[in-house]
C-alpha cells in the first residue's frame, strides 16, 4: 500500500492533481504494481525455470535433446509437447511477453546448461511491439546473433525461426507489429543462416494466406497459433531439427 500511495503522490506532483482519479481501484492498481515490482526484481525472469532446470538430467550419449527458446508462442507450445512431439526429448523454455535481450540473459541457464544438441530460437515479435521499450531491427538482430554465437561456441546446433506473421481478423495486431518490419527481420535471419550455416526455419511463408496475413483459422487472436496452427508448423520444426542434426 505504501508503494501504491507513493505512486499516486508522484503522479499528482508530475501531472497535477487532476491526474489522480476520484475513484481508484486499489486492488487492481496494487496488483499491477506488484507485477511491476516482480519484473524489476528479475527482469529476464531467470526464476521461471530455475527449479525445473535443476531436475533436468544430463542427456544420454544417444539422446537428441532439443531446447526451444522463445516467447509466448513457444511457452504455449511447450505445454503441449506431448501432443505435438510425442516421445521426443524436447524441452520448452519460452516465457510469455519476452524480448531478445531478456532471452539473451537467460540463454545460459535455460539452454546451454541443459546441454542440448540443437536449440530452436523463435524471437523478435515482442521486440517489434516494444514490450521492453523501443528496439531497432539492428538491436534485435544483434541479440539473435549473440544467442546463435553462444550456442555454436558450446557445440549446440542452431535453428533460427522466422518471426510469424500476424493478422487483424480477430483484433488489431499489425499496428504494434507492422508486417514490413517482420519481413525485414526475417530477411536478415534468412541471410544470417545462409552465411553461418544455421538452419532457417521458415514459419512465416507457411502461415500466410492469400492476403499475406496469418491465416484466420490458425489463430484466435491474430498473433498466437491455435491448436491447428501448432499442428501445421510442428512438421516444419521437426524437419529443421533433422537438418541441424544432419549438419
Amino acid at each position: 500500500m505504501k508503494l501504491f500511495l507513493t505512486t499516486l503522490c508522484l503522479t499528482a506532483i508530475a501531472f497535477g492533481q487532476d491526474a489522480v482519479p476520484e475513484k481508484v481501484d486499489v486492488p487492481k492498481l496494487q496488483k499491477q504494481l506488484d507485477t511491476y515490482a516482480k519484473t524489476l526484481a528479475d527482469w529476464p525472469n531467470l526464476a521461471r525455470y530455475r527449479a525445473a532446470n535443476t531436475k533436468v538430467q544430463p542427456p544420454a550419449a544417444s539422446e537428441n535433446r532439443v531446447v526451444f527458446m522463445g516467447d509466448s508462442i513457444t511457452d504455449a507450445w511447450g505445454k503441449k509437447f506431448e501432443q505435438f512431439f510425442p516421445g521426443k526429448p524436447y524441452i520448452g523454455r519460452g516465457i510469455s511477453g519476452q524480448t531478445t535481450p531478456q532471452m539473451l540473459i537467460r540463454f545460459r541457464p535455460d539452454v546451454i546448461d541443459l546441454k542440448p544438441k540443437v536449440v530452436v530460437i523463435l524471437a523478435g515479435t515482442n521486440d517489434i511491439a516494444g514490450n521492453t521499450g523501443p528496439m531497432t531491427l539492428e538491436a534485435i538482430e544483434e541479440n539473435l546473433q549473440s544467442m546463435a554465437e553462444l550456442a555454436s561456441a558450446n557445440g549446440i546446433k542452431v535453428v533460427l525461426s522466422s518471426v510469424m506473421p500476424v493478422c487483424d481478423y480477430h483484433r488489431n495486431q499489425t499496428e504494434k507489429r507492422p508486417p514490413a518490419k517482420i519481413m525485414a527481420l526475417n530477411e536478415w535471419i534468412k541471410a544470417y543462416c545462409e552465411k553461418t550455416g544455421a538452419i532457417y526455419l521458415n514459419y512465416y511463408d507457411a502461415m500466410l494466406d492469400d492476403a499475406k496475413a496469418l491465416r484466420k483459422e490458425w489463430t484466435a487472436d491474430g498473433l498466437h497459433p491455435n491448436d491447428a496452427g501448432y499442428a501445421a508448423i510442428a512438421p516444419l520444426a521437426e524437419k529443421a531439427i533433422s537438418q541441424a542434426l544432419g549438419n
